[in-house]
């Protein structure tokens, strides 16, 4: 089941919606709002698979609401105004429907919203990994998203998870292979972190969501690491 939401600043507009997504078994209707900003607060709290969202609305446009929701929802951008796809395809928007909506339309989008995301659900399913321990014969499932950070020790490496420190029997430079294209990023010879804790930078440290510790950059990355950041900033 897909969680989806309405932002609408028109009641008539998300009524037609309403009625339509009740025919669409894939999809559950987590809520409809006349507000943007309350909307936004809702996304950034709940697990929403899908926003459909209206592009020019007075207290937040869609677009700018796409630049500010945190988490990764999927849009499908409805207007009245067709000049404003390409700014919606721009920021990777699923589809692009223009009102008046009408059912084989929306069912067109929602389909290709409904494989993108079986596609990345799928993907999160094997989103861990299994490491050896420093206790013989003895294997450990980690779940990707629950860690930390990384830390190479002497003759070991550390997974900071959770407040618990499990020491693994391998390399740094085996642990950097086996994350690859998982959304970690070496940042020092002693180092490895997930991109999606990073809060900051201060000086030679990067500062990670829930960790109190600082993450010193390494001179050899240092240029990586702040073209990363940099490419994130906005405005």
């Amino acid at each position: 089941m897909i969680n989806c939401i309405i932002v609408d600043d028109e009641q008539h507009a998300i009524d037609i919606l309403q009625h339509y997504i009740h025919q669409s078994p894939q999809l559950h209707l987590a809520g409809s709002f006349l507000n943007p900003v309350e909307a936004l607060q809702v996304v950034n709290e709940q697990k929403i698979d899908l926003i459909f969202l209206d592009v020019l609305m007075p207290e937040l446009s869609g677009i700018d609401f796409i630049k500010t929701i945190r988490q990764k929802s999927r849009v499908i951008l409805t207007t009245a105004y067709a000049e404003y796809a390409l700014e919606g395809y721009d920021l990777h928007v699923i589809d692009y429907l223009l009102k008046p909506i009408r059912l084989p339309r929306f069912l067109s989008a929602v389909q290709k919203a409904v494989e993108q995301i079986d596609r990345v659900r799928e993907q999160d399913e094997n989103d861990y990994m299994f490491v050896k321990t420093e206790l013989k014969g003895k294997l450990l499932k980690i779940e990707l998203d629950e860690v930390d950070f990384i830390e190479g020790m002497r003759n070991y490496v550390a997974i900071h998870t959770g407040g618990k420190k499990i020491l693994v029997n391998t390399s740094m430079k085996n642990m950097e292979d086996q994350l690859a294209g998982k959304q970690f990023l070496r940042v020092h010879k002693s180092f490895i972190v997930p991109l999606s804790r990073i809060t900051g930078i201060e000086g030679n440290c990067l500062r990670l969501k829930e960790v109190t510790q600082p993450i010193s950059i390494g001179e050899n990355y240092r240029e990586v690491v702040l073209g990363l950041i940099k490419g994130k900033l906005l405005g």
